[in-house]
Formats: structure tokens, C-alpha cells, sequence
């Protein structure tokens, strides 16, 4: 082997060795301080600057990680965590309404108006990044549409609803419509809102009654 051969094949080892030796295990902390600012700041007025000052790093280990704001958007929103809407951990109550409300809960609520904040945050973005659509319906959207999916097509196999339900686009609509809330009409995503939207859009449309049946046949029509 000639010394230049020597000279690069021991350039290459070096650079394996560091590449090895770069460390990873503060990661999970600057992505999530990169979410905390896109949600705070919005896409355009994030800068890796504010995102390593959240996270007491250095900025030179994030410019060294993430070349690019949309690099370091990208991987912060794909790793958004799913919390509750893990469909190994579902709720089972035994009717597809009880299942719906008993995924309403206030840390839900939280996470979901979260992540509508950082959706309006790469709304400036998505129509020029295909790569941040994907990644923030990946985060955002899809977990509520699998969850929801998962849910209806339990509910068919007990024979509570139809298997010509369309559970492919019902699935889409409390996400979408939770979406046009809080970004169209500036609106919170509460409790009262989403059991509206299970009880008087979601459970007709696949041939339910919506409501409490506990509260059915309370109410009595005035006499005529």
C-alpha cells in the first residue's frame, strides 16, 4: 500500500472513530426544547440559537447535528411522542362511544392543542417543505386518525357498526375538524367540543345515537 493509500485509509479510520465517538444521548432533550420554541415562536421566528439556549447546549452541537432549522424541525416533530393514542394501550370499554370519550382526558387535551400550536407553527413551511407535511401529519394527525381507525374497526368486528362504514375517512374527522378549530377559528379543543363532535357528527354518520345512554329518554318533548 502506498502512502497515500496509508494516508487516506487512516484519515477514514479517524473520521469513523469520531463519528463513533459523537454523542447522542442528548438528543431526546434538544428535540424536545426545539418543540417547546416552534410551538412558542412559530417556524419563522425559530432559530437553532433560541433552541440550544432552551436546552443548555452548545451551540456548535446542534449546528454539528442539524445543518439546517428544517433538519432540526424535521427530527423534533417525527419524534413527537404519541402518549395515550398507543393503540396497545386504548381504552376497552366495550361500546365504541365509551371508548371515544374515555380518550378525552385533560393530559390528552393538553397534548393535542400542544401539537395544534406547533402545526400553526409550520403552517408558514408546509406548502414549500413536502418533508415537513410528512413529518408533522406523521406526528400530528395520523396517531388520532390510527387510534380513531383502530377503534371503528374493533367496533365492526363486536357488530356494533356496519363494515360498509367508511372508517377510512370518519377517522379523519376529529383530528381534522380539531385542526380547523384551533387554526382557522382560534379556538381551544376542550372536552364539551370534542364529545359534540362523537355525538352529533362521528356516531350518525356510522349509524349510531349519540349521546350519554345514560341520559336517554330523560328529557321528555314539551306537550303540545
Amino acid at each position: 500500500m502506498t502512502q497515500l493509500e496509508l494516508g487516506e485509509s487512516g484519515a477514514a479510520a479517524a473520521e469513523t472513530k469520531l463519528g463513533r465517538r459523537r454523542d447522542h444521548t442528548r438528543d431526546p432533550e434538544i428535540l424536545a426544547a426545539a418543540i417547546e420554541v416552534l410551538a412558542e415562536t412559530g417556524f419563522d421566528g425559530m432559530t437553532i440559537d433560541m433552541v440550544a439556549t432552551r436546552a443548555k447546549a452548545g451551540k456548535a452541537t446542534l449546528y454539528r447535528r442539524w445543518p439546517s432549522k428544517n433538519e432540526l424541525v424535521i427530527d423534533a416533530v417525527a419524534c413527537m411522542k404519541m402518549g395515550d393514542l398507543d393503540v396497545a394501550h386504548l381504552p376497552d370499554t366495550g361500546t365504541l362511544r365509551g371508548d371515544l370519550v374515555a380518550m378525552i382526558k385533560p393530559r390528552s387535551i393538553q397534548e393535542a392543542e400542544k401539537k395544534m400550536q406547533i402545526m400553526a407553527g409550520l403552517m408558514s413551511m408546509l406548502s414549500t417543505a413536502p418533508e415537513l407535511a410528512d413529518a408533522a401529519n406523521n406526528a400530528i394527525a395520523k396517531p388520532r386518525a390510527t387510534a380513531n381507525r383502530f377503534l371503528m374497526q374493533r367496533a365492526i368486528d363486536r357488530g356494533e357498526i356496519s363494515p360498509q362504514c367508511d372508517i377510512e375517512t370518519l377517522a379523519l374527522v376529529t383530528p381534522s375538524m380539531a385542526a380547523y378549530r384551533t387554526l382557522i377559528e382560534r379556538k381551544p379543543v376542550d372536552r364539551d367540543f370534542l364529545i359534540s363532535l362523537i355525538d352529533g357528527v362521528l356516531l350518525p354518520a356510522l349509524g349510531l345515537v349519540g349521546g350519554d345512554p345514560a341520559q336517554r329518554g330523560k328529557v321528555q318533548p314539551p306537550a303540545s
